[in-house]
């Protein structure tokens, strides 16, 4: 197990680790997102949507989440992603991912039962959906880097090491 040299601050509810984190293992449970100057990284506790029915049903009919938490929404290859909040009772950021753990879009406070498509771009391979309001404070935006082991560890940019 690495070493941990860091800073600790919390911001709704998560804690937000600063500095270097030496020898991170990484967790099927667990996806991390580092901002994009490398200062900050946020944990969040997955369920991960890795086949249609999962995918189809995310996060629909829940009544809360607990706020370190989320699910990851893995698809078989880069697609046009487009989502909607039908049947999803609480308001979520929605964090677009492209093959390498890239955030190339985030969408915030998605609004619950609105079933208006929210367009995360083409070449996303993942969804990461965490709740409402979250993003913003902790940094999340296009550019920061999710670490998982589902991205491809030979192309990831902030691999499983």
């Amino acid at each position: 197990m690495g070493s941990v040299v860091a800073k600790f601050r919390l911001v709704g509810g998560l804690i937000c680790v600063s500095a270097g984190i030496a020898s991170a293992a990484c967790s099927p449970d667990v996806a991390e997102v580092r901002g994009m100057e490398g200062a900050s990284v946020s944990r969040f506790s997955v369920e991960v949507a890795d086949d249609a029915g999962e995918r189809a049903t995310g996060l629909m009919n829940r009544k809360s989440m607990p706020s370190a938490a989320g699910m990851l929404f893995v698809y078989e290859t880069p697609q046009h992603a487009r989502f909607w909040m039908r049947n999803t009772l609480i308001p979520l950021d929605m964090i677009f991912v492209d093959p390498t753990g890239m955030v190339t879009a985030v969408h915030e406070n998605a609004v619950p039962l609105d079933e208006t498509m929210i367009d995360g771009g083409a070449g996303v391979l993942f969804a990461l959906e965490i709740n409402g309001g979250l993003a913003g404070p902790l940094g999340i935006k296009p550019g920061s880097v999710l670490r998982h082991p589902a991205v491809p560890q030979h192309i990831a940019i902030w691999p499983c090491n």
